[in-house]
């Protein structure tokens, strides 16, 4: 019996070219972008892939860990923690969607060790088509070129689990009280997406808009004076994205007169790239520069106590009547 997290991907190193190679992977995957393909490519393969990289490598090498990128080393963190919890009858392992380990590759350890069950865990709280739909179809493309084909379970989006939302909380009201000062803003960033995937029929931004409605409320009792705000992240290309934009939010509040905001991000099961750079460095700035005094950007659950009895009680749900 095993279990497989699996998380979005990253570049091999902090340079140019792994980046390029990994941008190239992961914006050729028509879940991701969704534009008609021809056009697509010659804007992705004449432009992008000409400029992005370097500028992303940049940003790398900024988080890069000696372990490789933070998403990476906490992903693995993550995997070893909940193998020590589960025991030596469920082997643990973890994959990214794009770049190594790749989801097939270890699979194949995982049958090669003799696994007949294997649990797909998309660390995802909010379903996305391009998050988890897309880590769904690396699955089956997997599985379709398998003549031995394990038996497969999915963990579901957990966006509204009573265990996803108190561990949120938890850890969030102790990263808030360990503050030097009392926030009046906490912005609760969720990384954005196109706004036409919301008519098409993507519940990501309901999901996102659950959670935050569920952890406001869960924070309200010992935190009545901070306001919770909704924002999005992330924003790429010239395409209206979900609103409101959580770097348009940081300048905007600070300009407003508040002072004092922390900003965390309850969409991420692991600190990143996103997390580290766009928001703890350049949120940062944005939110000084236009008058603010104090910002912090709390960590994600990643491999703490809260996090990880969450993911361990998730799991465990899962693979009911296996083990």
């Amino acid at each position: 019996m095993g279990v497989l997290l699996v998380n979005l991907g990253t570049p091999d190193a902090p340079d140019t070219a792994s980046v390029r190679r990994y941008l190239a992977e992961f914006l050729s995957d028509r879940r991701v972008v969704e534009i008609p393909k021809a056009a697509w490519w010659l804007i992705l393969h004449g432009i992008i892939l000409r400029t992005r990289p370097a500028k992303s490598a940049h940003a790398y090498r900024q988080v890069w860990t000696p372990q490789g990128s933070p998403l990476a080393a906490m992903t693995a963190a993550q995997a070893k923690g909940l193998q020590a919890r589960l025991g030596a009858g469920v082997m643990v392992s973890w994959a990214m969607r794009y770049g190594a380990p790749a989801i097939a590759a270890e699979i194949a350890k995982m049958q090669a060790a003799g696994v007949t069950r294997i649990l797909f865990a998309p660390l995802y709280p909010q379903y996305c088509a391009a998050t988890t739909a897309t880590a769904m179809d690396a699955l089956g493309a997997c599985l379709a070129k398998l003549r031995w084909q394990p038996a497969i379970r999915t963990l579901p989006p957990y966006y509204d689990d009573p265990a996803y939302i108190a561990a949120l909380a938890a850890d969030l009201k102790r990263q808030i009280a360990a503050l030097d000062f009392l926030p009046e803003v906490l912005a609760l960033s969720f990384h954005g997406m196109p706004e036409r995937t919301l008519h098409l029929g993507d519940p990501y931004y309901c999901h996102c808009r659950k959670t935050a409605r569920l952890l406001s409320a869960a924070l309200a009792t010992d935190f009545p004076e901070m306001r919770c705000e909704v924002t999005f992240q992330s924003r790429f290309g010239r395409a209206k994205w979900l609103e409101p934009a959580t770097d348009a939010v940081l300048a905007a509040e600070a300009r407003a007169g508040t002072k004092r905001l922390a900003i965390a991000t309850p969409g991420f099961s692991a600190d990143c790239l996103e997390t580290l750079e766009e928001l703890a460095i350049r949120g940062r700035e944005t939110f000084v520069a236009a008058g603010g005094t104090h910002f912090a950007t709390l960590t994600c659950l990643n491999d703490g106590e809260a996090g990880m009895a969450m993911l361990e009680a998730l799991v465990a749900r899962e693979l009911a009547g296996w083990i």
